[in-house]
């Protein structure tokens, strides 16, 4: 949606079902932070409430997703919860490895079926490295950030690490996927079932501007949430 925020106010007196029908990608960030279809004509915050999630939290994110070059003020990031962003961001990992990248996975073994075999082969090594590149980068998340965050939110911290160096250090992941829209969009043999290669291009556009929101609340939300936090222990 390319509109500004200002221009479709969310609050937590919308109705849910309303919210969601504004962008399709809200319906992601509702099932990863556990909420269950059938809404009704409940509120955000009715719903929010009811499955223990932060409603401001949650329009957080939502506005990051719907709309484009949406920038979280001061205000909102001091009302955020950090345990609630974090669940979004551990969710969208397994969703991205656990649905997203099988799906694409599918689609790419099909598309690829009529081609000859060294062509296969070179296509699925681009899949192939894009997958391992892509776990390694969440491993490292999931391993290092992420419990420092929980030891900052619970006073545990050390002083090994930083936000700031995941900040300085945290890589790009799209590079080899951009490779990967290419070969298909540009050099896939004709004899490829384009159908199929249609599936693929869907996957990779949805998985490449879904990561892109995923920085961005990375980057632009989970580390200055947590700069503050350290500077004030």
């Amino acid at each position: 949606m390319n509109t500004s925020a200002h221009r479709h106010p969310v609050s937590p007196a919308m109705k849910m079902a309303e919210l969601l029908d504004l962008d399709f990608s809200l319906l992601g960030v509702a099932t990863r932070l556990g909420l269950h279809f059938g809404f009704g004509d409940t509120t955000v915050a009715e719903v929010c409430q009811k499955e223990g999630i932060d409603p401001e939290t949650f329009l957080l994110i939502c506005r990051v997703y719907a709309f484009d070059g949406y920038r979280p003020t001061q205000e909102a990031l001091l009302a955020a919860n950090l345990h609630d962003i974090l669940k979004y961001l551990h969710q969208s990992h397994a969703y991205y490895m656990e649905v997203m990248v099988p799906e694409m996975a599918t689609a790419l073994e099909q598309m690829i079926k009529p081609c000859a075999e060294k062509q296969q082969r070179v296509i699925w090594r681009f899949f192939a490295d894009y997958k391992e590149e892509l776990a390694k980068h969440f491993a490292y998340e999931e391993g290092q950030v992420f419990p420092y965050v929980e030891a900052v939110l619970n006073k545990q911290s050390g002083a090994r690490f930083t936000i700031g160096e995941y900040e300085e250090n945290h890589s790009n992941v799209e590079e080899k996927l951009e490779d990967l829209k290419n070969l298909v969009m540009k050099y896939i043999p004709a004899q490829c079932n384009q159908q199929e290669a249609y599936k693929v291009l869907f996957y990779i556009y949805s998985l490449e501007r879904d990561l892109n929101k995923h920085t961005f609340i990375e980057d632009d939300i989970l580390v200055p949430m947590v700069g503050r936090m350290e500077n004030h222990e």
